[in-house]
């Protein structure tokens, strides 16, 4: 099994999807985290990371978390600044913020290609793909649940810095 990350449909000519074995999800799903888990300030922007961050393979399952990128969870009003901060984390991420927080070196031209490929895709990505029904359903808190999509006060890994999930730190729950 791989994961595959693409744009919408009507949007595939655009900007080929990305193919990765699940190795290599992994790791594009960490640096990112890391970056976003640096860079984010605002509410926005650590929710973006919390979902990428929820893709996570030792949890959810190998092969089973590649997306779409209308699948994120954007939203109309702030799009752009949404958008921009996304294009600065795979920025960052390519140039290796954060990677020493990882228990292993990755194959840095492996990852950087998939990181400007996926850059490539959220640039395409327009405003008017967005479909809000996205996050509404991804940010819904359904009474009782103890353990939220998005984890109240968007608490931090105190050993590795960056945001937790709904299945706590990725770099903790894959040994590093």
């Amino acid at each position: 099994m791989a994961n595959t990350i693409s744009l919408p449909k009507q949007l595939n000519d655009v900007v080929e999807p990305i193919g990765m074995s699940n190795g290599l999800t992994s790791v594009f799903i960490e640096v990112l985290a890391i970056s976003g888990s640096l860079l984010a300030k605002t509410n926005r922007e650590k929710e973006l990371i919390i979902w990428l961050a929820q893709r996570d393979q030792s949890v959810v399952g190998i092969g089973t978390v590649g997306f779409d990128i209308d699948e994120m969870p954007w939203t109309i009003g702030s799009f752009e600044s949404e958008k921009d901060f996304i294009l600065d984390t795979i920025s960052n991420a390519a140039d290796g913020l954060g990677w020493e927080k990882l228990s292993y070196k990755p194959r840095q031209d492996w990852i950087v290609n998939c990181l400007n490929q996926f850059g490539l895709m959220i640039k395409a990505f327009n405003k008017e793909d967005v479909d809000m029904n996205n996050y509404t359903e991804w940010s819904e808190i359904e009474e009782g649940d103890d353990n939220p999509t998005i984890p109240r006060g968007y608490p931090k890994c105190e050993k590795h810095d960056i945001y937790l999930n709904c299945h706590g730190c990725i770099l903790c729950n894959n040994g590093s």
